[in-house]
């Protein structure tokens, strides 16, 4: 059957792997990664999917797994079968308007990131000036935050959701973009930025939390048993 089959590639973002939206009940993320991996896996034996992530996307989410005490095990599963690929960053080419609307776009984003700068001061001078300064609680020390520091942070939140938030900001997202333009392989990602991207790339994406019912789906339609 699988030599049958057109043959289908995905790449695969970090977000698939942490996202709570692959588990179960309250499943937690290593019985949920496990989950997932093996049903890649039988998706790669039976159906002839592969899917792929670019080294760079392949360290962030070693990092993040570490960080999280995941047993070995995923990562050797995770070294299995999920295929490690360079983005041929030379050879693949992007039409001229992907890059003129990035531009553009970032543009736009840094000139909201000033206007909530600006309110910000706005904010702080409208202070009483006793409110710049910590007070200090009955035992002598300073209290965590002042209406400065809150302010402040406000500030930081908002810079960040105008500059960042739904936008391609890191290598780690462009590799993902260039390997899957490069495979003609579908995206899986949770990250707004990139599904937005992947429609400027002319790229099909699954939500990472759709994709083991994707590969669910798919085994069943062709008779595959799925014990997981």
């Amino acid at each position: 059957m699988p030599g049958e089959l057109p043959r289908q590639q995905f790449v695969l973002d970090t977000s698939l792997f942490i996202t709570e939206e692959i588990r179960r009940g309250d499943e937690s993320l290593e019985p949920a990664v496990i989950r997932l991996l093996d049903l890649v896996a039988t998706a790669r034996l039976e159906l002839n999917i592969s899917c792929y992530v670019p080294p760079s996307i392949h360290d962030e989410l070693a990092t993040m797994l570490r960080e999280r005490d995941v047993d070995e095990a995923v990562f050797s599963r995770l070294d299995t079968w999920v295929v490690r690929k360079s983005p041929d960053r030379y050879g693949v080419t992007i039409p001229a308007n992907i890059v003129y609307n990035f531009i553009d776009e970032m543009s736009d984003r840094v000139d909201r990131g000033l206007r909530v700068s600006e309110q910000a001061i706005r904010e702080v001078e409208q202070l009483d000036p006793d409110a710049l300064a910590s007070d200090p609680t009955d035992d002598g020390r300073e209290e965590y935050m002042t209406d400065a520091d809150r302010i402040l942070s406000n500030m930081r939140d908002k810079y960040r959701g105008a500059l960042r938030q739904g936008v391609l900001d890191s290598r780690e997202d462009f590799d993902l973009l260039i390997l899957a333009r490069e495979l003609d392989a579908g995206v899986v990602t949770e990250d707004r930025g990139i599904i937005s991207w992947a429609d400027e790339f002319g790229l099909r994406y699954v939500r990472g939390g759709q994709f083991p019912t994707l590969l669910e789906e798919y085994l069943r339609a062709t008779g595959v048993e799925d014990d997981s």
